[in-house]
């Protein structure tokens, strides 16, 4: 990181600044039903204008079908993108689909691309695809990290081809909070990972086991490590062909399981559950959240650390008797002074039904993204910039 070029630190007055962001928002009936991710880019795009350049900006919506006319696929159409920019922004914004062969401002403060993902080559990093991207600019600036681990011509492939490039304050900002985690954290450091399946985080846990001074495992996860450590799980969602995996990583030493666990026999808001240890669980019982015994000695763990990465609810957390375990290690970690990064889909779904948004240090936004860092991978959308 210490590599890239800032785009704080670069002369961009009258120059062309072509900015790949992540504005893909949720739209229904053409209406934007989060305006989040379009918020988190408005410093860095109102810097740059301010700052005289001639901002133009690309990003992808949705999955479109590439080589396809936007106009037979209007919803993935980023027009509504442009006319909530402009309102937001209070600029002149125009929205150009005809731009791989040059692009020219008129009056306008921003231009905006239309979705790059209906360009043939866009996915598989076509390298006249990413010519013509870059041919468009003086400088490209790389500032979605959520779009960094795919190696996109409008990610990858622009940035090698481009004049220059650098990174924006938003993926600087991203890549500094996960550099605190990994690079040079304060240690005791405490990762949770949670989520239903062993099999889809294997590097991660991997990864984590090896790196970190402790690791909660929760979710179906922590019943596939329950049977690793010779517990019985009854009916719970495990996966049997990843014993021997689970084994080794309890090996490192570091994996902290469950102690006692909320089990039932089914899995809706009219269930009746009780509270077993879990040397008890019987035949016919689903383990669907940690235990009282185990929430105490996660909020101990919490309390001690100094730096926590958290991904992955604990337990079914959508249903309320099955939400104690998240919802409280969602409060321990607001309560604790430790620095905290937290990030993956339901892990910000569970964030947000524990209501401790403000009491996480940093909340990710990328997604698989942020997974492949915890993975221990390099972005290409990052090391584009790192060898440029």
């Amino acid at each position: 990181m210490t590599k890239m070029i800032s785009l704080l630190d670069v002369e961009i007055s009258d120059k062309k600044v072509l900015i790949r962001q992540d504005l893909n928002v949720p739209i229904k009936d053409g209406f934007i039903e989060s305006e989040a991710r379009i918020k988190a880019c408005l410093p860095t795009i109102e810097y740059a204008v301010a700052r005289g350049a001639k901002v133009i900006l690309m990003s992808h919506l949705g999955r479109p079908k590439e080589g396809v006319s936007i106009e037979d696929q209007k919803e993935f159409s980023l027009r509504p993108v442009a006319k909530r920019l402009a309102e937001l922004t209070s600029l002149k914004v125009r929205l150009e689909s005809n731009y791989l062969n040059g692009c020219n401002f008129h009056n306008e403060d921003i231009l905006l691309l239309e979705n790059v993902r209906i360009n043939t080559g866009e996915t598989n990093n076509d390298e006249r695809l990413a010519r013509k991207l870059a041919a468009l600019c003086d400088i490209f600036v790389m500032d979605a990290f959520a779009t960094a681990h795919r190696a996109h011509a409008s990610t990858q492939g622009v940035a090698k081809y481009s004049p220059m490039a650098c990174a924006g304050p938003l993926l600087l900002k991203e890549l500094r909070a996960l550099d605190k985690v990994f690079s040079s954290p304060k240690r005791p450091v405490l990762a949770i990972v949670g989520g239903s399946k062993v099999s889809t985080k294997l590097q991660i846990l991997t990864s984590l086991s090896q790196k970190v001074d402790l690791m909660v495992v929760g979710g179906g996860i922590a019943n596939t490590f329950l049977a690793a450590a010779g517990k019985k799980v009854g009916n719970s969602l495990y996966e049997s062909k990843m014993i021997d995996i689970a084994k080794k990583i309890i090996d490192y030493g570091r994996i902290i399981l469950p102690t006692d666990v909320v089990v039932s026999s089914k899995i809706d808001e009219a269930a009746e559950w009780k509270v077993k240890e879990v040397g008890a669980v019987s035949p016919e019982d689903r383990i669907l959240d940690i235990g009282p015994l185990s929430i105490s000695r996660n909020r101990e763990l919490v309390s001690d650390a100094k730096t926590i990465v958290w991904n992955g609810p604990l337990g079914v957390f959508e249903i309320p008797q099955f939400s104690a375990g998240t919802r409280e290690l969602g409060k321990s970690i607001k309560d604790s002074d430790a620095f905290s990064v937290a990030g993956g889909g339901d892990t910000i779904a569970a964030i947000e039904m524990s209501g401790v948004i403000d009491g996480i240090s940093y909340i990710s936004t990328g997604g698989g993204a942020f997974l492949e860092v915890l993975e221990g991978k390099t972005l290409p959308g990052v090391s584009a910039l790192l060898e440029k």
